[in-house]
């Protein structure tokens, strides 16, 4: 009997372990255009959590872990995001609201796509295979369209100047990230300055998109789980706690470190970096085989 407590004791901090990564890898990656739902894929082939908990709660754990990273959103920007402030003047407040509608109005395209494809794109492009491709072509093409931006003027500098046809754009950028690998913050944050916004509006804009993006989507994930019958134990529940919890914390530090990086820096480090870790995996599957 003591050895099974001791077992069991092990187990439990095993898992709390592997939370505590899966977080920290989900607080880094939701924010740096590497790609976090790739990164998430490609460190379950080595800790395995599908196998322990099921695909229905990985394919949940997946997409609620970035509730945590949501929420730091939220609270970085809470001034700028809250229309209901009483320090801010009738224009400002006018300008929150303005901002939400362009938000609102670019979360639809993904909001269509994603709710008739989600299976679909579950079962055909969650996989090892998929995130090493898109993690090599969406680096190459990071590293051309920076190229091309080097010499430009962006005549968008603030989230104020974003009118409802540009919020548009960006969301049909955005589909794009519905194929892991692609990074939703790199592709949103590249198409929109391909089409007139800074770097650092670019950025903004992006985290606002992902606030009702991902409540969408893990609200959308957390209906269809329990619709399937499933169930979810004490364990599972208190491994994405901890992982949620973890990926809010880095999330906090990650953004303002990105926020200060981009304004002397531009993203082909991150480029580089997509094309080496792609052309590892390529060589890993090759040997696995």
């Amino acid at each position: 009997n003591r050895e099974k407590v001791i077992i069991m004791i092990l187990s439990a901090f095993l898992n709390m372990l592997k939370a505590i990564l899966y977080g920290i890898v989900e607080g880094i990656t939701e924010w740096l255009p590497i790609s976090s739902t790739g990164h998430m894929i490609l460190l379950d082939e080595w800790l395995n959590v599908e196998a322990l908990y099921g695909k229905s709660f990985w394919d949940l754990f997946l997409v609620v872990i970035q509730l945590g990273a949501i929420i730091a959103v939220v609270i970085c920007f809470f001034s700028k995001l809250w229309p209901f402030s009483k320090t801010k003047t009738q224009e400002e407040k006018k300008d929150t609201w303005k901002l939400w509608l362009n938000v609102l109005i670019a979360c639809v395209p993904a909001a269509i796509i994603g709710l008739l494809f989600d299976d679909w794109l579950n079962e055909h492009f969650y996989n090892f295979t998929t995130v090493a491709i898109m993690l090599i072509a969406y680096g190459i093409l990071f590293i051309v369209i920076e190229i091309f931006n080097k010499k430009r003027e962006f005549k968008i500098s603030d989230c104020k100047q974003i009118t409802w046809k540009v919020a548009l754009i960006i969301g049909i950028v955005q589909l794009l990230a519905l194929i892991p690998g692609t990074s939703r913050s790199g592709i949103t944050i590249l198409g929109a300055m391909l089409i007139g916004l800074n770097r650092e509006t670019s950025a903004e804009f992006s985290f606002f998109l992902s606030i009702p993006v991902m409540f969408g989507a893990s609200l959308l994930k957390i209906v269809k789980y329990f619709i399937d019958g499933n169930a979810i134990s004490g364990s599972q529940l208190a491994f994405l706690g901890i992982g949620s919890i973890v990926a809010f914390l880095v999330s906090i530090v990650v953004i303002k470190f990105l926020l200060k990086y981009i304004k002397g820096h531009d993203f082909k480090v991150f480029g580089f970096y997509r094309i080496v870790l792609g052309i590892i995996l390529i060589v890993y599957m090759i040997a696995s085989m």
